[in-house]
């Protein structure tokens, strides 16, 4: 006869060879393990996460919201430390963009037009020659107005005083329609730590009435202190 804690015994040494095998069943989860597990990495995809915008580096961008020629992924390094004199009358507004180093509205009989001094980086912002026929090209006109350059204080300045029709931009910045009679005067300034980008925009016969004060402006360019 077995005794009954015997019998016992060979009943749970059976259950424990039926449960040792590989289809067993695992053991039940304790109360840490009863929430979502955390994903485990995967080293072959990007974490679905990730800013949509983060493989590329954001390069300089003109003032009509396009990708110009530069360092990839430079950034701004403050203003190049130059000054310069805002025209009487024309009214200084915070800039929009970390690109922007001065913006202001320039007032006049057509309406007002806008004023905006780019800096991208010491070196960047693409050429002389680039820049002038981007602007040149941002403009419809029957003109074919050429650049003239001249020094002040140390720096070289290469301007653009061109009217017609400014294009739409199909960008954030700049106009959706076309705007006849327009005036885009445009300068490219070369010093050190530069260049810096100075551009007007506006009516023709606002910025036709104020281009000596912007010629003035662009004279007074001096370095900061």
């Amino acid at each position: 006869m077995i005794r009954p804690t015997l019998a016992l015994s060979l009943l749970l040494l059976s259950l424990c060879a039926c449960d040792s095998g590989p289809d067993a069943a695992p053991p039940p989860p304790s109360p840490a393990d009863s929430g979502t597990p955390a994903p485990t990495a995967d080293a072959g995809a990007p974490p679905s996460s990730a800013p949509s915008d983060s493989a590329a580096p954001v390069g300089p961008i003109s003032s009509r919201g396009q990708r110009v020629a530069g360092e990839p992924g430079a950034a701004p390094q403050g203003t190049g430390d130059i000054d310069f004199d805002m025209p009487p009358g024309w009214q200084n507004q915070p800039p929009t963009s970390s690109m922007r180093v001065a913006q202001a509205a320039i007032p006049g009989p057509g309406g007002p037009g806008d004023l905006a001094v780019f800096f991208f980086g010491a070196g960047t912002g693409g050429s002389v020659d680039a820049n002038i026929q981007r602007w040149l090209d941002q403009m419809e006109s029957a003109d074919q107005p050429k650049p003239q350059t001249f020094e002040t204080n140390g720096y070289k300045i290469t301007w653009i005083d061109v009217h017609g029709t400014l294009k739409p931009s199909g960008m954030a910045m700049g106009p959706t329609t076309p705007q006849p009679n327009s005036r885009l005067l445009g300068a490219v300034v070369e010093g050190p730590g530069g260049p810096w980008f100075f551009k007007a925009t506006g009516p023709d016969a606002t910025l036709s009435a104020q281009r000596d004060a912007y010629l003035a402006m662009l004279k007074s360019i001096r370095k900061k202190g």
